[in-house]
């Protein structure tokens, strides 16, 4: 299963276990009400409190055990997504070195006089024109000398294309497999049966 996809169903099950719980501890103030107002309340209602509160534990302990590993879910999710653009951080890196490199490179071949493609000029003077204009003059002093030519140093290159981190850290596989997914309903009714057999 997907990250995206156990986040959807985690996140869904949290939601309805969150809800119940409050409708428990709303019918167990209707229920405390009815204790105090009645003289005989809390032998009438010991049972009906009894198993409220049983209902109650195990609902919170289900969605206990959901939240956690929606935690870990998210934890695994972050960790993606920061390997992703730290990765892609990297490659920017390496990549703009090998472009100071290419800039210097037709900055020294300008110096020595040569002729290099306008693609290759425009780089430089992008990156620097101070650089290109004293490049420029320093290469026209050297210009009585036999001038050599040089193709691009970029040639055809294909800009890199990266990955959505947040669209990989959705599409990993999960790190586990999560807790069963079950029903308020089939929660409650285990309770109910558990608290009949005490």
């Amino acid at each position: 299963m997907k990250i995206s996809e156990a986040r959807s169903i985690y996140g869904t099950k949290i939601q309805e276990f969150s809800q119940y719980q409050t409708e428990l501890n709303v019918r167990k103030k209707e229920l405390d009400e009815k204790i105090k107002t009645t003289s005989d309340g809390k032998e009438i209602y010991a049972n009906e409190a009894a198993v409220l509160e049983l209902n109650s534990k195990a609902v919170e302990k289900q969605r206990k055990q959901y939240q956690d590993y929606m935690e870990k879910l998210m934890e695994q999710w972050v960790a993606v997504a920061n390997m992703e653009v730290a990765k892609q951080q990297g490659d920017a890196m390496g990549e703009s070195a090998k472009e100071i490199g290419k800039v210097m490179e037709v900055a020294r071949r300008i110096m020595d006089g040569a002729i290099v493609p306008g693609a290759d000029e425009k780089k430089l003077m992008e990156f620097s024109m101070e650089l290109y204009q004293a490049a420029k003059n320093i290469g026209a002093m050297r210009r009585e000398q036999e001038r050599e030519e040089y193709e691009s140093l970029w040639g055809d290159e294909e800009k890199k294309t990266y990955d959505d981190p947040i669209e990989t850290a959705d599409n990993t596989e999960v790190f586990a497999e999560g807790p069963k997914v079950v029903s308020v309903g089939e929660v409650v009714s285990k309770s109910e049966n558990e608290s009949r057999k005490l």
